[in-house]
C-alpha cells in the first residue's frame, strides 16, 4: 500500500527511527440522507478507501512532534501546557483539539514522535478532517493504553471540530469514519447515535463525481435551511422534523408557511426514503433504490433548493446512462460539490466517458471522478515491525 509506505519513510527521514504503531481511518460518501442529521434523522453514508495513516512511537518526553506530510510541516504540543487552538497552522489544530479532548477525558497522553499522511481528496466533501480526527484518537488513546470506542473517538473528533477548527458539524462523518465496515453502508440514527452495518452488493461501484464547482454562500443558505427546519419543528410542537410524519405535514399543508412547508417536506419525505433505501440496499433491489436517489435529488433540487445546474446537469446526464440499474443523487450540503452513483462496474467507464464529453461544454468545468468500494473504519495497521530495541 503506497500510503504505508509513504508514511515510513517520512517518519525514517523526519525522526530517524521505524515507527512502532500504525493506524488509519478512512474519508467518507454520503448515499441518501441529506440535511437529515441536523433534524435528528437519518444517514446513509459509507467509508470509503481515501484514508489517512498515522505512524507512531513513544520519545520519552512531555511533547508530541507531529510531522503532515502533505504539507512538509512540523508541529509541536508542549503536554506540560494548556492546549488551545493557534492561528497558523490550520491542521494543527485539529489534533490539538483531539489531544486536548483526550486529556479533558482523563487520558494520559505520552509524548510522541507521529507523522500523518493522507489521499482522501480535500475540498470533494470526502470528510478528510474527520478521517485525521479519527486516526489521531484512536492512534493517541492506543499509546495512552485506553484505546477509545468508535462512538466515544467519534464524539471527540466532533468536539475538537467545533471547539478548535470552527465548524459546527454534525456526528456522521466522524462515525463513519470510525465505525464504518468493508463492504456495507452505515444507517445512522442521528439522534440515538445507533447504526447498524447494511450490506452493499458487491457488483456496485461506488463513484463520486466532483462538479469542482465553486461552493458559494454555503455557509449561511445552510444556516438559512437550518433556522427553517426549526421554524417547522416549533410549528408543531415537536423537539425536530424527525418527529414529524409525512401524514402530520399534509394536514399542515394549508396553514404552514409555503417556503417553510417546503423545507420541512424535504426533510421528512428525506428521512423515509433514507429507511427504505437502507432496506433496498440490503435487499439488493436496484431498481426501488434508483428510484428514491432520483426522488432524492428532486427534493433537495426543487423543496430544498440546494443544487446548482451544473451539478442537475451532471445527475441528468449519469441518470441517462444507468437507467434503473443504478441510482444517483447530488451528495452533501449543497451548492456545488460532489454527486454520488451507485452502478454497475462495467457502466464505470461509460458514465466516465459521458461526463468528459459532455460537461465541460455545458459548464466550462472539467469533473474530477473517485471510483470508491465501502471500507473499513479506523483502525489499527499491522504492528511495525522494529529491531531497534532486540539489540540493547
Amino acid at each position: 500500500m503506497p500510503l504505508i509506505t509513504a508514511v515510513r519513510a517520512h517518519f525514517q527521514q523526519q525522526f530517524q527511527s521505524t515507527p512502532t504503531q500504525l493506524f488509519s481511518a478512512p474519508g467518507r460518501v454520503n448515499l441518501i440522507g441529506e440535511h437529515t442529521d441536523y433534524n435528528d434523522g437519518f444517514v446513509l453514508p459509507c467509508a470509503i478507501q481515501f484514508a489517512t495513516v498515522l505512524a507512531s512511537e513513544l520519545n520519552q518526553s512531555q511533547v508530541i512532534q507531529i510531522y503532515a506530510a502533505d504539507y512538509n510541516e512540523l508541529h509541536l504540543i508542549d503536554l506540560t501546557k494548556a492546549i488551545t487552538p493557534v492561528a497558523t497552522p490550520r491542521w494543527a489544530n485539529y489534533v490539538r483539539g483531539v489531544v486536548a479532548g483526550l486529556i479533558n477525558k482523563g487520558l494520559a497522553i505520552p509524548g510522541c514522535n507521529l507523522v500523518v499522511a493522507g489521499n482522501v481528496p480535500q475540498g470533494a466533501g470526502l470528510s478528510s478532517s474527520a478521517s485525521l480526527e479519527m486516526v489521531l484518537g484512536l492512534g493517541l488513546s492506543s499509546l495512552a493504553g485506553a484505546p477509545l470506542s468508535p462512538a466515544d473517538n467519534a464524539l471527540n473528533g466532533q468536539q475538537a471540530e467545533h471547539q478548535f477548527a470552527g465548524c459546527q458539524c454534525g456526528i456522521m462523518d466522524q462515525l463513519v469514519s470510525a465505525a464504518g465496515q468493508a463492504g456495507h453502508a452505515m444507517l445512522l440514527d442521528c439522534r440515538s447515535l445507533e447504526f447498524q452495518a447494511v450490506p452493499m452488493s458487491s457488483s456496485l461501484s461506488v463513484l463520486i463525481i466532483n462538479s469542482n464547482v465553486k461552493r458559494g454562500l454555503v455557509d449561511s443558505a445552510y444556516n438559512e435551511r437550518r433556522q427553517q427546519c426549526e421554524q417547522a419543528a416549533q410549528f408543531f410542537g415537536v423537539k425536530a422534523l424527525r418527529d414529524v410524519s409525512l401524514e402530520m405535514l399534509e394536514q399542515a399543508a394549508t396553514t404552514l408557511e409555503p417556503l417553510i412547508y417546503q423545507r420541512a417536506r424535504h426533510v421528512v419525505s428525506e428521512n423515509a426514503r433514507t429507511l427504505a433505501a437502507a432496506k433496498a440496499l440490503a435487499d439488493g433491489d436496484v431498481a426501488s433504490l434508483s428510484q428514491l436517489m432520483a426522488a432524492s435529488h428532486a427534493s433537495m433540487r426543487d423543496d430544498f433548493a440546494i443544487t446548482v445546474p451544473a451539478i442537475d446537469f451532471l445527475v441528468a446526464e449519469i441518470s441517462d446512462v444507468i437507467g434503473n440499474l443504478g441510482g444517483v443523487r447530488m451528495t452533501g450540503g449543497g451548492f456545488g460539490g460532489c454527486v454520488v452513483a451507485l452502478l454497475p462496474h462495467d457502466l464505470v467507464p461509460t458514465v466516465m466517458a459521458r461526463v468528459n464529453a459532455t460537461y465541460p461544454a455545458f459548464s466550462g468545468l472539467t469533473a474530477t471522478m473517485f471510483v470508491c468500494t465501502a471500507s473499513q473504519g479506523a483502525q489499527a495497521l499491522e504492528a511495525a515491525v522494529t529491531a531497534q530495541h532486540a539489540d540493547a
